[in-house]
């Protein structure tokens, strides 16, 4: 007996390939390509941690080098051998990429490459995580790793392969290793525990194993580590949740139960002891979200792989299902949210017990929030559902107006002219309106009892937005009417001069400068907010398109409606009477000038685009020109 200890991972390392637990796949590519002898001169292993790559590598070598082989039994008592087992480095030579990752490291390996082996058949180079390596080392090493000599063999491992150049793993035979089962796990622990008489139970067997994810290396650790603590008594798993600092099962399910039976009182005091008990706040939240997971699973899944995916004892799914009555599968998954939010906070926060007090009080109203929160689901879906199913007024207009947002002047060399029908005179829409009733007088003798139907037919009868008002009819008296609505004077009197209305209704409204000095400033500047408003006044929700005159313009003369006899006219009222005068009145133009003075001393000369409106109005006028 050796007076050294030896620990476990490395007395229970494999050393045939039979031996290896968990990795079918590789044990029977390797053994095929040792019986037909189509040995690769470049090897590629990947995989976790602990899942045997640099063991497989080993015996690998071993198989090669051994004075039997090829073989894929080998001996194990001759020289080379006995070399690989004590990590002797004679004809198989581990490097560790971590600490030797320069160019010159690899170029020492290259040196020596073309020394023949001294006991075994091959060199073997095993290169340990060698995505460490730098990229000028994996250029060096490429063309002798493509073509080696006859007797040289290459094997890396690394658990991160996404870091190899692909041209070193285009070279090489890839092998993946896997994460090992749970079960797998178990029984290799179970077979060291009965040779070592580490007096343990299956349960802590099975946490032992949960808690590797996968690697053997990990596990027999642990189990090395647990074995000090044998006796009398068996290790269980409450011995492995001291050890690690997890929370027991039982401990986990009371607070739990105070959870979700909104008992925030019981939680709290749970959670003292549980904290005064050593165990850090972002692993009491990461311990209740494992717990959750299980009874999430337990609500949802089959009796058939609920044990694959907890690992929990018989005793302990019967607790996961009797609590899984007591709360809906949308509770969970509200509790599992703020648990990892909470977790968030906690590696963030300077006061952690703080938030994992305030997390714990919130998981423990979980009645009151998820009816708070199911609430508010459906308000959101209920204003859905009536903002989905509100009237629509769109059904009553013939033809339907196009959707467009308000206030939007469009710029000339986007916006495309809508075509504009000719304005009907109102003499022609008179006559256009008299013919339907021409055509129902015959009927009305002959259905003297039903006036009401007739009546009702004429109420209903949908007619165009544009023309639903006789005062659309007359796109003067309409521009006039617009005008009044503008309140700056200087604007007002610029349109007149320089504007011409193209059409004018509730769903479009086109208006021609001649002059692109204004245009830019009722497209781009100061004026378009004026006129939008204006239109909105008027119009309300009404496209505005200002642009430059085209061919097909019409000019509108302003006008007021057809008179009648002089004595039954009335006044006609401002806001429709258009003015006579084409041009503004001298007072406006005094005025204009007086107050285009005043502006002009405040703006900056050389800046065109910074002058009043006034300005713009006087020298458009007179015909002027700025003098910077």
């Amino acid at each position: 007996m050796n007076d050294k200890y030896i620990p476990l991972y490395r007395k229970y390392r494999p050393q045939k390939l039979d031996e290896l637990v968990g990795q079918e796949h590789i044990k029977n590519a390797l053994t095929n390509a040792i019986e037909l002898n189509k040995i690769s001169h470049a090897y590629l292993f990947t995989g976790p941690r602990g899942t045997g790559k640099t063991s497989t590598a080993r015996i690998f070598a071993k198989s090669l080098n051994c004075k039997n082989g090829p073989t894929i039994n080998p001996c194990g008592e001759c020289e080379s051998c006995v070399d690989i087992t004590n990590a002797v480095p004679m004809d198989v030579i581990e490097i560790d990429a971590a600490s030797n990752r320069k160019v010159e490291d690899t170029q020492n390996i290259l040196e020596k490459i073309l020394y023949a082996p001294v006991y075994g058949k091959y060199k073997i180079y095993i290169i340990d995580e060698v995505h460490m390596l730098s990229n000028t080392a994996f250029n060096s090493l490429l063309k002798t790793l493509e073509e080696p000599p006859e007797n040289v063999i290459f094997i890396l491992a690394t658990t991160e392969v996404h870091k190899v150049l692909d041209t070193i793993k285009s070279r090489c035979q890839r092998f993946d290793f896997r994460r090992i089962t749970t079960d797998d796990i178990v029984k290799h622990l179970r077979y060291i525990a009965d040779n070592e008489k580490i007096n343990i139970t299956d349960d802590a067997l099975f946490t032992i194993a949960k808690n590797s994810a996968g690697g053997m290396r990990d596990s027999i650790a642990l189990l090395d580590q647990l074995s000090v603590l044998g006796g009398k008594d068996a290790i269980t798993t409450d011995d492995i949740n001291q050890l690690l600092g997890r929370i027991s099962f039982d401990v986990l399910n009371k607070l739990a139960g105070a959870i979700v039976t909104s008992n925030p009182q019981d939680a709290l005091e749970m959670l003292e002891n549980i904290y005064n008990s050593g165990n850090e706040p972002v692993q009491i939240l990461s311990n209740l979200l494992d717990y959750l997971k299980n009874l999430l699973i337990v609500k949802n899944c089959r009796e058939e792989i609920i044990f694959e995916l907890t690992q929990l004892n018989d005793a302990q799914l019967a607790a996961l299902k009797e609590q899984a009555k007591t709360v809906e599968t949308h509770q969970i998954m509200s509790l599992v949210d703020k648990c990892a939010d909470y977790i968030k906070e906690l590696k963030l926060t300077n006061n952690p017990r703080l938030w994992l007090e305030v997390g714990i009080i919130d998981l423990a109203n979980l009645t009151e929030n998820t009816k708070l929160e199911d609430l508010q689901n459906r308000l959101l879906q209920l204003e859905a559902g009536n903002i989905s199913h509100a009237p629509s007024t769109a059904a009553y207009k013939t033809p339907p107006a196009p959707v467009t947002k308000p206030d939007v002047l469009s710029k000339p060399e986007i916006k495309k002219e809508i075509p504009v029908k000719p304005p009907v005179e109102p003499e022609i829409q008179k006559t256009a309106d008299a013919a339907p009733a021409a055509q129902k007088e015959p009927e009305v003798p002959e259905k003297t009892p039903e006036p009401a139907k007739a009546h009702v037919v004429e109420e209903f009868t949908p007619m165009p937005k544009s023309q639903s008002v006789d005062r659309l009819n007359d796109i003067a008296t309409l521009w006039a009417a617009l005008l009044d609505k503008i309140p700056s004077l200087p604007t007002k009197s610029l349109l007149k001069q320089w504007a011409n209305p193209v059409e004018l209704s509730d769903e479009n409204v086109v208006i021609s400068i001649n002059s692109e000095n204004l245009l830019k400033q009722f497209v781009e500047g100061n004026k378009r907010k004026v006129l939008a408003d204006a239109v909105n006044a008027m119009f309300n929700h009404t496209n505005v398109v200002v642009r430059l005159p085209q061919p097909g313009d019409k000019v509108v003369k302003e006008s007021a409606p057809a008179p009648k006899p002089k004595e039954a006219l009335p006044p006609p009222p401002k806001t429709v009477e258009p003015p006579k005068e084409d041009a503004p009145s001298q007072e406006e133009i005094e005025e204009a000038k007086d107050e285009a003075a005043a502006e002009e001393k405040a703006a900056p000369a050389h800046v065109p685009s910074m002058r009043s409106d006034m300005v713009n109005m006087v020298v458009d006028l007179f015909d002027g020109k700025f003098l910077d």
